[in-house]
């Protein structure tokens, strides 16, 4: 949000504030497919862009609705929140519809380069997501393993299977392995850094 400043705090509903550093935790700088520096956020919203532009499909970034409780104004011409509140917990990232499907998935970034970590996923994610299943829509992973350079598309039901396990006292994470031999890896294109629709039309068309 224009006017946001590197100070600026946010307050989560549960009434914890952290910082912005902490916020954009999913923007961590990857060096990315040939060291271009591009986040998996920019290259979803590169790619989304030309999939509305070209009329293939219109899928894009949610908003997270936030309250805000302070604004600083350094000038008259200029105002700064300095905080503010998340409304409510996101559920995931970007959301549309292709082919007269609604798509609903979650993007996530790690540098771990042999194993995908499940706690970069939270429950309340895990619940919509499985909720979308069940009336029908498509719903997934994406994984940048950011050190490796590569990114996967990656079935719900395939990570679901290691979350209901996890909560067993099983594993923490997913192998990179089992992620490699059962996800899809995305191709990169110049106008669709990651073409995750070219997954889809293999998969559910």
């Amino acid at each position: 949000m224009k006017g946001f400043g590197s100070h600026m705090t946010f307050n989560y509903p549960s009434g914890t504030r952290v910082n912005k550093q902490t916020v954009q935790t999913k923007t961590t700088r990857s060096k990315g497919y040939g060291n271009r520096g591009a986040t998996l956020e920019n290259d979803l919203n590169v790619t989304n862009k030309f999939y509305v532009d070209s009329n293939r499909a219109n899928i894009h970034k949610k908003p997270t609705p936030i309250q805000i409780v302070d604004v600083h104004y350094p000038r008259r011409s200029a105002a700064v929140i300095t905080e503010a509140y998340f409304k409510q917990p996101s559920t995931t990232d970007y959301n549309g519809v292709y082919k007269e499907k609604y798509i609903d998935f979650e993007a996530k970034e790690t540098k771990q380069n042999t194993r995908f970590p499940l706690s970069n996923i939270h429950d309340h994610q895990i619940e919509h997501m499985s909720s979308i299943l069940h009336h029908g829509g498509i719903s997934f992973f994406i994984i940048r393993f950011t050190t490796l350079d590569e990114t996967y598309f990656v079935n719900l039901p395939f990570v679901l299977s290691y979350w209901e396990n996890q909560n067993k006292g099983g594993r923490k994470s997913i192998p990179y392995d089992h992620i490699k031999e059962n996800g899809h890896l995305i191709p990169l294109k110049y106008q669709t850094p990651v073409d995750y629709l070219s997954i889809i039309d293999r998969l559910f068309f």
